[in-house]
């Protein structure tokens, strides 16, 4: 845990409580350098203007939500570190929005309520596992595959609708009846 001192924080989350349980559990940890805010544009403004390891984001905040900081900081021209690492954390696990927050680019999801274990699990997965980030026409962000056989297929053919696609061609590429 002593590693995890030197970490450079940034707690995002609208509730006040939340952030100081949140923070607890960081500092419990050792960690100190902690930044906290009330939501995604002063976020944005503390990643601009320092420098910042991780950050841990809620999910629904006003003006900006997680989601939509999690976009801007992956996606905006004059981003500072499309690379940040962003555990999403929520009391909403829905699966639409964990795949809402996953297609923003979210490195990693923790619901609410939080446990110490929980929130040291994802920060030990995106330093000790980071995953490769992809840039596609519609996404840049960490590799959404998960497992082991999916991240290291190196073949031309990668997605489920793949699958289907080659079924029902030879090897010639022409269609069979």
């Amino acid at each position: 845990m002593s590693a995890l001192q030197s970490l450079n924080i940034l707690l995002v989350d609208d509730n006040q409580h939340m952030r100081a349980i949140t923070s607890a559990i960081l500092q419990s940890a050792g960690i100190r350098n902690i930044r906290e805010v009330s939501d995604g544009a002063m976020a944005l403004d503390v990643v601009r203007d320092h420098e910042v390891d991780l950050a841990i984001v809620d999910f629904n905040m006003f003006p900006l939500d997680g989601v939509e900081f999690t976009r801007l900081v992956r996606n905006s021209l004059d981003s500072a570190n499309p690379y940040l690492p962003i555990i999403m954390m929520t009391g909403h696990s829905e699966k639409h929005r964990v795949v809402e927050a996953r297609d923003a680019g979210v490195t990693e999801f923790v619901v609410k309520p939080i446990t110490a274990k929980a929130v040291f699990d994802r920060i030990q997965a995106v330093i000790l596992r980071p995953r490769p980030f992809v840039k596609t026409q519609g996404y840049f962000g960490p590799d959404r595959r998960r497992t082991a056989t999916a991240l290291n297929y190196r073949g031309p053919r990668r997605r489920s609708t793949d699958v289907a696609q080659s079924a029902s061609t030879d090897i010639d590429g022409v269609g069979t009846a």
